[in-house]
């Protein structure tokens, strides 16, 4: 049987396995007896990129089929500094899967940096390795930078986050809609976009410190990103139409 090695993401851990990503994502949300439920974002990583940061010789010993001839499930490998220690090119594609075992895979692509609206407000859920949830009037290649360059007192050596939905409120926090947005506390989400709006050097703001581990996939708007300083990796993700077409059983599942 083959062998791959996943990224998980909540929590954060490198881990062999001997079920491909759909049956993985599965696995990891529903249990081997389908008693668990959990929602989990995970990539797959090349795994000869990483040989040589992992103890390939304990994966291969340990990531056997069991004795039925079942595959195993997990075998962990880190759960320390992971996203840290992997390589950018090591990271092949995202997965996202809901509680009931639903699996939407995203596609590794270049972002493109002439795309980004100015002018334009940002909310962003921070996933690894810190969690913060965060209003910001940078787009993301900025956002990220500001966070990894070393600029700021506080950084990191990389950075996994999400952008989601504003509304009309990306260009109007106090007076736009919010009929669509299903965050706690828009007040208080309001608040910390006219912050910005009103503060020209403060370009970041705390909209909640604690991440609850369950990201709202209907509020996801252009998709995961992955990267530090100058170096960005995208992972868009598709309008609710697209996402129907494409997937229909994660679709229903949001």
């Amino acid at each position: 049987m083959s062998k791959y090695v996943y990224l998980t993401c909540t929590p954060e851990a490198l881990v062999a396995s001997m079920l491909p990503p759909e049956g993985f994502g599965m696995y990891l949300s529903t249990g081997t007896k389908k008693r668990n439920k959990a929602q989990t974002i995970f990539f797959e990583v090349d795994l000869p990129q990483i040989e040589k940061l992992i103890d390939v010789e304990s994966m291969n010993r340990r990531c056997v089929a069991k004795e039925d001839g079942s595959p195993k499930s997990s075998v962990y490998l880190s759960v320390y500094r992971v996203l840290e220690m992997i390589p950018l090119s090591a990271l092949k594609n995202l997965y996202l899967t809901t509680d009931h075992g639903c699996v939407l895979e995203l596609k590794k692509a270049v972002y493109d940096k002439s795309r980004e609206k100015a002018g334009a407000l940002h909310l962003y859920q921070e996933l690894a390795p810190v969690t913060p949830h965060v209003a910001s009037d940078l787009p993301p290649s900025a956002f990220l930078k500001r966070l990894t360059d070393g600029s700021q007192p506080i950084t990191l050596p990389k950075l996994f986050f999400v952008e989601l939905k504003l509304g009309e409120l990306a260009t109007n926090p106090l007076y736009g809609s919010a009929e669509h947005l299903p965050y706690p506390n828009i007040g208080h989400l309001r608040d910390c976009l006219e912050i910005l709006r009103g503060e020209y050097e403060k370009h970041m703001k705390t909209v909640q410190r604690i991440f609850s581990g369950e990201l709202l996939y209907r509020t996801i708007d252009t998709g995961f990103y992955v990267g530090a300083k100058d170096e960005i990796v995208h992972y868009p993700y598709p309008s609710m139409k697209d996402l129907e077409d494409m997937n229909y059983e994660f679709f229903r599942a949001i």
